[in-house]
């Protein structure tokens, strides 16, 4: 069976580090959504989008997702990480891949109450050189307020205030409830205790997939 996978879950849920995980140990590739829109930065399609600060329209986010998908490194599979985020999407989506006669495998969505989030993302530091993140609590770096992997000074970032956070977490619940109703209908939706260590994230999904996905 194919393993196509799409990963839901509110800022400072984990989202990277288990696609990370799930990307190496089931062989898909992991495609993120933001990733790709920052890649696109020059693409006179998105620029003006991206140097107002308007929303990219569905229509645009699908045509280049749909278009990523038909490349040669997604044929074992795929994990989707930031899309869908309207049920347009979604829908758009499986009629794509209804016509390769594929569907979405499972939906693991990470849940996270908004005091953890609100926790974790205050005590998050990240690399502005390299990109590493670390957690002072959770995941401290070996020395203080230093990056592990090129020694760069840690920082705070501008949108893990208690106030910021709280604002995309209100826009991912709007954005995601009508989704997950969505997947559950299907029957494809698995609800993953975020709150846990990632270790013990990761192996409840891994079990999930052995034991469902052949």
């Amino acid at each position: 069976m194919d393993k196509n996978f799409i990963l839901f879950g509110p800022p400072g849920a984990g989202k990277g580090t288990q696609a990370k995980m799930i990307s190496k140990r089931f062989e898909v590739l992991h495609l993120s959504t933001g990733d790709m829109i920052r890649e696109a930065k020059d693409d006179p399609i998105f620029a003006p989008y991206l140097t107002s600060g308007q929303l990219v329209p569905d229509q645009i986010i699908v045509d280049m997702v749909v278009k990523r998908l038909q490349r040669e490194d997604c044929k074992n599979g795929f994990l989707l990480d930031g899309f869908p985020r309207t049920l347009f999407q979604a829908e758009q989506l499986d009629k794509f891949l209804n016509k390769l006669n594929k569907k979405i495998t499972e939906v693991f969505c990470i849940e996270v109450s908004e005091e953890d989030v609100i926790k974790r993302l205050s005590d998050r530091r990240v690399c502005p050189v390299c990109g590493g993140s670390f957690n002072l609590v959770l995941k401290p770096p070996k020395q203080v307020g230093v990056c592990d992997f090129c020694n760069a000074v840690l920082v705070k970032r501008k949108d893990d205030t208690p106030e910021t956070v709280k604002e995309r977490l209100d826009v991912y619940n709007k954005q995601t409830k009508i989704l997950i109703e969505y997947y559950m209908k299907i029957g494809n939706i698995v609800k993953v205790d975020g709150t846990l260590a990632p270790e013990k994230v990761f192996a409840k999904i891994e079990n999930f997939v052995n034991n469902n996905i052949k």
